[in-house]
């Protein structure tokens, strides 16, 4: 493990659902001992409501400006670590400010491994479809590319444990400001 010292600012976490983001940021926030976020878990506190909820009620644009104004916020705080909703990037607004105010990495898994670990969760408006394994290689066909241009880090999260992953990521973050 990195020393902890050496590693300063904020810790955006993104990539697809699934992926990770969350138990693996209240992990690392627990090591660094900093405030943990789940952005959309944020915009649930906020309005009293389920995702699928806002979904329903407001479509997904709507969804998507409550998830710029809440990342606008949450990336202005200092030393903390926030885990992101899965298309968060895809808008140009909140992409600069994740790249301008924090270290961002993309955890990235393969549809197979992301679906294996979302099949049961029923939270998640965009995979209440037929083919949830398509819709997955669709959404992973069109945010890898975005991922990646956002990420400062990319750390594989396909089949570690998380405390590996944490390891991995931890120290390629150190490295990055060495």
């Amino acid at each position: 493990m990195p020393a902890m010292e050496n590693i300063a600012g904020n810790l955006f976490l993104i990539g697809l659902m699934g992926a990770g983001k969350t138990t693996l940021g209240k992990h690392i926030a627990q090591i660094l001992n900093r405030p943990f976020y789940d952005s959309d878990q944020e915009i649930c506190k906020r309005t009293g409501v389920s995702i699928p909820t806002i979904f329903e009620l407001e479509g997904e644009q709507g969804f998507r400006d409550r998830e710029a104004a809440m990342i606008d916020e949450l990336t202005a705080l200092d030393n903390i670590v926030l885990a992101t909703g899965g298309g968060a990037v895809m808008r140009e607004e909140n992409h600069r400010r994740l790249r301008e105010r924090g270290t961002v990495v993309y955890l990235h898994a393969c549809p197979d491994v992301l679906l294996e670990r979302t099949r049961c969760d029923t939270n998640r408006p965009l995979l209440q479809v037929a083919d949830p394994l398509a819709k997955l290689q669709e959404l992973y066909n069109v945010r890898d590319s975005v991922y990646r241009s956002a990420a400062h880090i990319v750390i594989e999260a396909n089949r570690q444990n998380c405390h590996k992953t944490a390891e991995n990521l931890l120290q390629a973050w150190a490295q990055k400001q060495a």
